[in-house]
């Protein structure tokens, strides 16, 4: 015997069971099916207590393949049995309309002898050709002191239970828990090991027992054990198995096996929990009956309950006409039941989570108009009558897109979910009972929801009622005929009025209108009025349109000012005519770009957006149209455009003018068509072979010459400040042109530096200037440094290394050159094109440019002087060569690494074959002599 203190302290270990919890009946949805009442009439009806429905059955044709019944006659009272293979289970009720059967319940009486500490029971449920049960929502129950129980299910999961005194299991010595299972399971029986001396063995007998449910009769269950009479038996689901899911079983090669009806729907029972799949069948929403019979599903429907009694038609100030009510029995089932509270003034309809008002109900529309109402306290006082209790059922009398952000919402009703055809074919259910009344299919897209009722046309009323459906008087409505009106039933006929006439309703004749004469008078008037409505309307748009364009030139003028136009004006008015730098009118550029258009959109800088533009003298120009500067940068903007309005030279953007009607400045520069160096060099890969290393030597002494003559050979010095390749543009020839000065400064004579906030891109950043702020001209010289790595290795400032991560061009190329692994690192066409004397001499130029110490580094002037010895050299060793082959030289660029739009010849022209014969560079004289000759 076992103390109430043990069981306490884990005395005995949980049974597990595959418990029926609270299972409803399953509401599903239809499809097509087989047997039919005809055919099955003559087959057994029950064996004992139990009723017998099909696809069950007990002789030939009397059960779907694999559905077979025994009926043992020779027990005191017959017993019904499944009989498969080996094995057999005793069924005491068929719920055929939810596929399932009650069947016996599975118990083990467990002998636990000495020396044995674990014992294994196992049971698998009984499956047929097509056919397989599965325990599901069921409880195990252990019954004993001093044992575990572990249970292994189809999914192998393994669950202990220690649920003492749950409310399913009460009393001593009993322990139970509830278990999904599936079409088998395995128990493992074991002594527990106490801590309680008394306790520490085993009771030497143990019962389990799988079932539905138990009813234990004692407080201490150990002690009186167990009556076996108290077992309900073990509820077994049923999936037919000759086809893995509804899917499959619905398609057209299957449809002769396929076992759901036409009104029945199908539902998969997929794996693990039965292991092949499978699927079974159910009768739809609150109908009745069994889903495997032709007809066999049965929708409620009681078309004579307003005849029973006075039922109540109001709730406060809303009709609830018949089908639908309030009372028992007042409505026709109980989908249409609603329900009103207490102090009847709110009709409700209550979803049991959710109670929704309903604000109107129509018969006509099949529309129920409601608004959300939360459950409070207020709920208490509303007798709850429920449209239905069942998800499912709601959604098939309710359209199931409900939207509560506004304030009223329409849900769709129907009487039942079956087509009108179907239901005239059962009198005694059948809902349009008027006459004048016709059946109406709803239709939810190209899906049949059920039906309604509705009056004929020409007839108004209740059709669920008996000759509820009257005759309109349609002559009884205000002007439905402009004339003589001859109502019939369901119907009525208009003779009209003669043009001018209209109908008099007291004298029943036609008259001539007095109204014809106000309409010609008020026509006149209104045309009067339209007329001088049209020329105020006209008058003010003019009007409007002239006071706009006076604040538009006001607003201009102000900006013109406030950029300091007038002292631009003067600063340039000195420049000869062919030279002069214009100032344009910002009408001038908007029509050069199209109003600014996105399409002529060339790029986007640091310093602003560069459009494309034609000008009226047809000249091609790119406007840089300048982000939002501060007013303190307006006069320093003043200056410097005056200042390289004065540049002339061959490798610098030419500026034509600029335009300071607009909040910011604008720029209008020449238009440079091949794009920049940037893109030849990494963007372009179709000229990646044609990239000569003489192009590059070209392009390279060309920058350095622009930038030489920015330095010290204009007329202030100014410092570029964001040198790089794609501020280095190529024309139609290929010749450099050096452009983007919106971050440029200019300096005095005597200035050597500028401090600034740090402006540039990274990558070709000087890090003494980003560490100081101090701007030099030796900035620019660390900058086109970059420059002069990207010509020789052809990869971008910022690329990304082999081992994926980022790396700065300027520090790689100083590391290969300090390691002795340049040659590595150099682009291979310039392996094959330079010699190695040129590869030195460039290499030992680049590495003074890229020097962390300004003051280390050459100035420009003698960065362009190197490349000039350089490239003098080379042109020279070329021409002694094309001297002794007699042969053409070849040109720099062949032509697909021109202008994607434009072809254009090979250039090489004659300034680049007239090479003065020296046997050095030029001198610094002779330079500055060939620079001054460039400008101007």
């Amino acid at each position: 015997m076992c103390s109430t203190a043990v069981l306490l302290v884990r005395t005995c270990v949980v049974l597990v069971c595959l418990a029926a919890m609270a299972r409803a009946p399953a509401k599903v949805h239809a499809a097509a099916g087989t047997g039919t009442k005809a055919s099955l009439s003559p087959c057994p009806s029950r064996c004992g207590d139990v009723e017998i429905s099909y696809p069950f059955g007990i002789g030939l044709g009397c059960f779907r393949q694999g559905f077979e019944l025994t009926c043992d006659q020779t027990a005191p009272s017959p017993r019904l049995f499944f009989v498969s293979g080996n094995s057999s289970i005793q069924v005491t009720s068929l719920y055929v309309g939810n596929s399932a059967v009650l069947a016996s319940a599975v118990g083990f009486n467990v002998t636990m002898n000495a020396g044995v500490d674990t014992y294994t029971k196992s049971w698998e449920a009984p499956t047929a050709t097509g056919v397989s049960f599965y325990a599901d929502n069921n409880y195990l129950y252990t019954v004993g002191c001093g044992v575990y129980v572990y249970v292994f299910g189809d999914n192998r999961e393994i669950m202990e239970s220690a649920n003492t005194g749950s409310g399913v299991c009460e009393g001593l010595g009993c322990c139970s828990i509830p278990m999904r299972g599936g079409q088998g399971f395995t128990l493992k029986l074991g002594r527990l090991n106490s801590t309680i001396p008394q306790f520490g063995e085993a009771l030497s007998s143990v019962k389990i027992i799988v079932s539905q449910n138990y009813e234990f009769v004692t407080d201490d269950v150990y002690a009186s054990w167990v009556n076996t009479s108290n077992v309900q038996g073990m509820l077994l689901d049923i999936a037919i198995t000759d086809q893995p899911n509804c899917a499959s079983a619905q398609s057209q090669e299957n449809k002769d096996t396929y076992a759901c009806t036409s009104e029945s729907i199908c539902n998969d029972v997929l794996p693990p929990v039965v292991s092949q799949g499978g699927y079974s069948c159910f009768c739809p929403g609150q109908i009745e009956g069994n889903p495997y019979i032709e007809d066999g599903c049965i929708a409620y429907y009681n078309p004579e309950a307003p005849s029973i009694r006075n039922c109540t038609r109001l709730c406060g100030n809303i009709s609830v006409p018949f089908p639908f009510g309030i009372e028992e029995g007042c409505y026709a089932n109980d989908n249409l039941r609603l329900n009103c509270t207490i102090n009847d003034t709110t009709l409700i309809l209550d979803r049991g989570y959710a109670q929704y008002r309903v604000t109107n109900l129509s018969l006509d529309d099949g529309l129920l108009m409601v608004t959300n109402m939360l459950n409070d306290t207020s709920s208490k006082n509303v007798e709850r009558i429920i449209i239905t209790s069942n998800y499912d059922n709601y959604q098939e009398v309710m359209d199931g897109n409900y939207d509560f952000s506004q304030e009223d919402t329409a849900i769709k009703w129907v009487i039942s979910n079956i087509t009108c055809q179907k239901a005239m074919q059962n009198n005694a259910t059948y809902a349009c009972v008027s006459d004048n009344s016709i059946c109406k299919d709803v239709m939810r897209g190209n899906i049949r929801d059920g039906y309604r009722c509705k009056c004929s046309d020409g007839f108004q009323g209740n059709p669920y009622l008996h000759n509820n459906c009257t005759d309109i008087d349609e002559c009884l409505i205000p002007n439905k005929c402009n004339g003589i009106c001859y109502n019939f039933d369901g119907g009525f006929n208009c003779t009209s009025c003669p043009h001018g006439k209209e109908y008099d309703p007291k004298n029943h004749k036609c008259v001539m209108s007095a109204k014809q004469r106000i309409l010609i008078f008020g026509i006149v008037i209104g045309l009067v009025c339209g007329l001088g409505s049209i020329s105020f309307a006209l008058g003010a748009i003019v009007l409007t349109g002239k006071w706009k364009k006076g604040i538009q030139r006001r607003i201009r003028r102000e900006y013109f000012k406030k950029n300091q136009g007038l002292l631009l004006e003067q600063l340039i008015s000195n420049e000869n005519a062919t030279t002069k730098t214009k100032i344009f009118t910002l009408d001038e550029l908007e029509e050069a770009t199209n109003k600014f258009d996105a399409t002529r959109v060339l790029g986007h800088g640091g310093h602003g957006t560069v459009y494309k533009g034609i000008l009226s003298d047809q000249r091609v120009v790119a406007i840089k149209k300048s982000k939002i500067v501060e007013q303190i940068e307006i006069d320093q903007f003043i200056n410097e455009v005056a200042i390289l309005s004065q540049i002339i030279h061959r490798n610098v953007v030419k500026l034509f003018g600029c335009c300071l009607e607009d909040e910011v400045p604008l720029l209008v520069y020449e238009f440079i068509s091949n794009g920049t160096l940037y893109d030849i060099l990494h963007e372009n890969i179709a000229t990646k072979c044609l990239f000569s290393w003489d192009d590059r030597i070209r392009i390279a002494t060309e920058a350095s010459g622009a930038l030489a003559y920015l330095h010290s050979a204009a007329a202030i010095p100014i410092f570029h400040r964001d040198v790089k390749s794609s501020n280095i543009l190529l024309d139609d020839n290929f010749t450099v042109k050096v452009s983007d000065f919106g971050a440029s400064r200019s300096l005095s004579l005597d200035e050597t530096h500028v401090v600034t906030i740090v402006q540039g891109t990274f990558g070709y950043l000087d890090p003494e200037y980003y560490y100081t702020g101090s701007l030099t001209e030796k900035s620019d010289v660390y900058s086109f440094g970059v420059i002069l790595v990207e010509l020789l290795t052809r990869k971008k400032p910022i690329f990304i290394n082999e081992s994926g991560a980022k790396q700065n061009l300027s520090h790689y190329f100083i590391e290969g050159l300090q390691e002795g692994t340049l040659m590595e690192i150099i682009d291979s066409q310039v392996v094959e094109e330079a010699d190695q004397e040129e590869i030195n001499d460039i290499s030992s130029l680049i590495e003074t440019c890229l020097r962390s110490k300004g003051g280390h580094r050459p100035s420009m002037k003698e960065v362009d002087m190197r490349l000039q010895c350089l490239r003098t050299k080379r042109l020279r060793n070329k021409t002694h060569l094309l001297i002794e082959k007699g042969g053409e030289m070849e040109p720099l660029l062949c032509a697909e690494a021109q202008h994607p739009h434009e072809r254009i010849n090979p250039i090489y022209n004659e300034e680049h074959l007239t090479i003065p014969m020296m046997s050095g560079c030029y001198s610094l004289e002779q330079e500055l002599a060939a620079a001054s000759s460039m400008v101007r």
